[in-house]
């Protein structure tokens, strides 16, 4: 389990690493781009959901704490960066099969 820190304030979402090896590839995708955009997520201690605005100058910190990266499925990728791009923002959607995806290591 990882974590996603949002801003200097400290805001921290746990995230497990494979999802969060995923989403730091599109968050740094847009961001390097020059594209922000909104960050749906189920708040973990199950009072709701939260929505941040992800900009570049609005610091990011993406804590692994897993000794091995993981292998990153390229269609999860993919649709990921379609969510993203959407006006409703990006919301983490499930992994498709990585059997029948193309994969690349981190």
């Amino acid at each position: 389990m990882g974590k996603l820190v949002y801003n200097a304030l400290g805001h921290a979402v746990d995230v497990e690493d494979r999802t969060l090896a995923h989403l730091r590839l599109v968050f740094m995708n847009k961001l390097r781009r020059g594209e922000p955009f909104m960050f749906h997520f189920a708040a973990g201690d199950g009072s709701g959901s939260r929505t941040l605005w992800i900009h570049p100058s609005i610091p990011l910190v993406f804590h692994f704490y897993g000794s091995r990266p993981p292998h990153v499925n390229r269609r999860w990728v993919d649709e990921l960066m379609h969510e993203a791009s959407s006006p409703n923002g990006l919301t983490v959607v499930p992994e498709p099969d990585p059997d029948a995806a193309e994969s690349i290591s981190m």
